[in-house]
Formats: C-alpha cells, sequence, structure tokens
C-alpha cells in the first residue's frame, strides 16, 4: 500500500514525499481511514510505529479542508511529557508544511510567557502536557471552546503518571461534539475505563501488544553484582564499539549520578531526568542527537518522546519496576526495521524482575556472565555463555586491561580533555 491509497490530500502527500516516506506503517494503514471519516478511535501502538503521523495527518487533513483559523485550537493532543510534546509539534509542522495551519506546543519548566503570546496570536494544533494547559486555561490565556478533535497519546503514561485529574478538568471544558483518538501502548484497565468514557462508539485496533518488543532488537542480560554494574558499563562501551547509547536509571538521583561518574570517566555522557529544567534536558538531548554526547543517562518519564535516529544500543542499568516499561526503554533502538541491541544489567536483587519480564516477553532472555565482573551469587541459569571464574573487582578508572578510563572514549579513540556539557547541573 501507499501513503496515495490513504485518502490524503495532497499537500499532506507532498510533505510526505518530502520527508521520504515510502509507504504506511501497519498502525498508519489502519488508523489513518477511520480518522479520516470522522469516527472516534483507540489504538495500541508502541512507540517507534509510526504513530505520531497516524493522527497528526488526518488531523492536519480535517484542518487543512477548512484554511487557517486565526482563533483558538480546533486539534488538542495531549502527551505525558515534554520531549514528547515538543516531539510531536514537530511531527505535525513537518507534516503540516504545505498547509497554512500554526502548530504550538506548551509544556512545563518554561516561561509562560513566549506560550501566551503564541496563543494569542491563534494556534490550529495545540499540543500540551495536562499540567501546562491547566495553567494556561486557569489563566484564561487558553481557551478550548472550539477543539474539533481531541487526541490523547500514550494514554496509559499519561494514567501512570497521575493525570486523570487534570485530563478530566480539561476534557469537561471541551465541546461535546468532537472526534476523540485515543493512543497507547497497553490496553489497561485504566485505559479501558478512560475510553469508555471518552469515546463514542470507537474503532479498535491493536498493531502492538504488550509483550510485542521489536523483532529487530536482540536482547541479551549479564548478571552482576549491583557495585560492579558502573565498571562493567565502562567496560562495555570501551571494548563493545557501541555507537549512541540510551542508559537508563531508575531514580532521577541515580541518572546524576552514573553520568558524572561515567564523564570521570573519560565517557561524554550527560543526564535527563525530572530535576532538570527544560533548557537543560533539551540542551542534553541536542547534544546526544549531535553526536557531542556519547551517553545519556535517562529515567523513564524523561525519555518519553526521546527519538533519536541510528540509535544501536540501550542499556538497562537498573532494571524497571513495570515489565511493560521495559518494552517502552528497548523500543528506543530498531526503530523503522533498523537492528538494534538492548543490554540489561541484572543484579541479584534484580533477578525476580527479569523473571517477570520475560514472563510478558514470553520467553528467556540470553544472559551471561563477563570475566571480571562475575557475580558473588551467580544465578541459577544453563543460559550462562561463560563460567564464572576468579572475581575480581575492578579499580575505577582502570580497566581490565589497565589502562586508565580518562585516556579513552567510549569507542576506543583518544580524547583531548574534559567535553563541555551545559545541560548538567553546576555548568
Amino acid at each position: 500500500m501507499s501513503f496515495n491509497e490513504l485518502g490524503l490530500p495532497e499537500a499532506i502527500l507532498r510533505a510526505v514525499a518530502h520527508l521520504g516516506h515510502e509507504s504506511p506503517t501497519p498502525i498508519q494503514r489502519k488508523a489513518v481511514p477511520i480518522a479520516l471519516a470522522g469516527g472516534d478511535l483507540l489504538a495500541a501502538a508502541q512507540t517507534g510505529t509510526g504513530k505520531t503521523a497516524a493522527f497528526a495527518m488526518p488531523t492536519l487533513a480535517r484542518l487543512g479542508a477548512r484554511g487557517a483559523h486565526g482563533a483558538p485550537p480546533r486539534a488538542l493532543v495531549l502527551t505525558p511529557t515534554r520531549e514528547l510534546a515538543a516531539q510531536v509539534a514537530a511531527s505535525f509542522r513537518d507534516y503540516g508544511r504545505h498547509l497554512p495551519l500554526q502548530t504550538e506546543a506548551v509544556y512545563g519548566g518554561v516561561g509562560m510567557f513566549p506560550q501566551t503570546r503564541a496563543l494569542r496570536r491563534g494556534v490550529d494544533v495545540l499540543v500540551a502536557t495536562p499540567g501546562r494547559l491547566i495553567d494556561h486555561l486557569e489563566q484564561r490565556t487558553a481557551r478550548l471552546s472550539n477543539v474539533e478533535v481531541l487526541v490523547l497519546d500514550e494514554a496509559d503514561r499519561m494514567l501512570d503518571m497521575g493525570f486523570l485529574p487534570a485530563i478530566r478538568r480539561i476534557i469537561a471544558m471541551l465541546p461535546a461534539n468532537r472526534q476523540n483518538l485515543l493512543f497507547s501502548a497497553t490496553f489497561s484497565a485504566g485505559v479501558r475505563r478512560l475510553a469508555a468514557t471518552l469515546l463514542r462508539n470507537p474503532a479498535e485496533i491493536d498493531v502492538a501488544p504488550r509483550n510485542s518488543a521489536a523483532a529487530t532488537v536482540t536482547q541479551r542480560a549479564f548478571h552482576v553484582d549491583k557495585d560492579n554494574k558502573r565498571p562493567l558499563l565502562v567496560h562495555l562501551l570501551r571494548t563493545g564499539g557501541w555507537g549512541q547509547t540510551l542508559v537508563f536509571a531508575r531514580t532521577k538521583h541515580g541518572a546524576e549520578r552514573l553520568s558524572d561518574q561515567l564523564e570521570r570517566e573519560g565517557i561524554l555522557a550527560a543526564a535527563i531526568h525530572g530535576d532538570k529544567s527544560q533548557g537543560q534536558r533539551t540542551r542534553a538531548l541536542d547534544q546526544f542527537k549531535q553526536g557531542r554526547v556519547r551517553v545519556l543517562v535517562a529515567t523513564d518519564v524523561a525519555a518519553r518522546g526521546i527519538d533519536v535516529d541510528g540509535l544501536t544500543h540501550v542499556v538497562n542499568f537498573d532494571l524497571p519496576n513495570s515489565p511493560e516499561d521495559y518494552v517502552h526503554r528497548i523500543g528506543r533502538t530498531g526503530r523503522a526495521g533498523a537492528s538494534g541491541e538492548a543490554i540489561s544489567l541484572v543484579s541479584s536483587e534484580e533477578r525476580a524482575q527479569l523473571k517477570d519480564i520475560e514472563h510478558l516477553l514470553g520467553r528467556t532472555l540470553s544472559a551471561a556472565t563477563i570475566a571480571g565482573y562475575e557475580p558473588t551469587h551467580p544465578a541459577v541459569s544453563g543460559s550462562q555463555s561463560q563460567p564464572a571464574g576468579v572475581r575480581r573487582r575492578h579499580t575505577p578508572g582502570v580497566n581490565p586491561a589497565g589502562h586508565h578510563g580518562h585516556r579513552r572514549d567510549a569507542g576506543g579513540g583518544r580524547t583531548h580533555g574534559r567535553a563541555h556539557t551545559p545541560a548538567r547541573k553546576g555548568r
């Protein structure tokens, strides 16, 4: 199937061709015709499947048919995080480049005034995080009386983050006669309840079952003591020939500390988490995308919306509490048919979480130990690819060959001093 067969207007097809997209993804093939017909939709799709375009293209087609409005927004897209809001807004601008429509994003962590000024000029598509939109509504700098299309993106994550009261407040301010498109990675009980109160006779499509980790992602686990995780990560970064690497930590403090430790080892790193200002988060992500930072350490919430072309490796430094979050994490690599690798560093305290992940995936992950980093209490498993030998701890900054960490970067090349990373605290 080609994009020409979806029923999209010529202006959007030109934008699709400009972006180099050759054929629609499964979620686009199923969702776009339904949305173009004006029906409500409940869709399950993982990140990296083209879901943003699946609601952006038909929404733009509907609004573009009537031309620019220059008034309060006619389409409202709610997202759980700042990064995802910015990414979704950029997608709307890309697909609507040949349409006379204005798209703006409003989210926390930055000043209200520039957002207020944009809203007063007139916005056709408003992409917002619930909290910041409530701020604008309370200050009467935003009005929702003209909204024709409501999109809830990553609804499961918004519910997990406690946004349900804010979502209900926002929905109460919308016109009753509107189209509703709800996208979620999973059809959890909470998502089902929300859909029942929001959607009217929705079509339901599911192109991403709960356990559908991308087939293009190779998944491996390394058993290691908790205190030896950081030295093992440094070893893998130096010897693996990895490119840009996204590393997940469980807590904001843990992400910041690991980023600092990697930099002390001579590996260019930055952290992105909820305690960072929006400016710091944006700079860190830009540095990562531009290759000025090799490793981005992130928490689950801050990583929502991160989309980096060519990202080859994701590392679970800490296993997530939710098996579904594991699928979200590793979906950052292996996108658009490219191959990727997901590495999990598993301490003895996390073996139950690994079993939960394997239960969700329906298979056992390939597990191993690395010589020199064997855990004190080896996992009982027949899948360990290397026998446990004499365990030795490594002095911080020294790799197994005895080279000092600050002498080499993650790709094995010599570094020339510490890189300036303004996204980090104190920089």
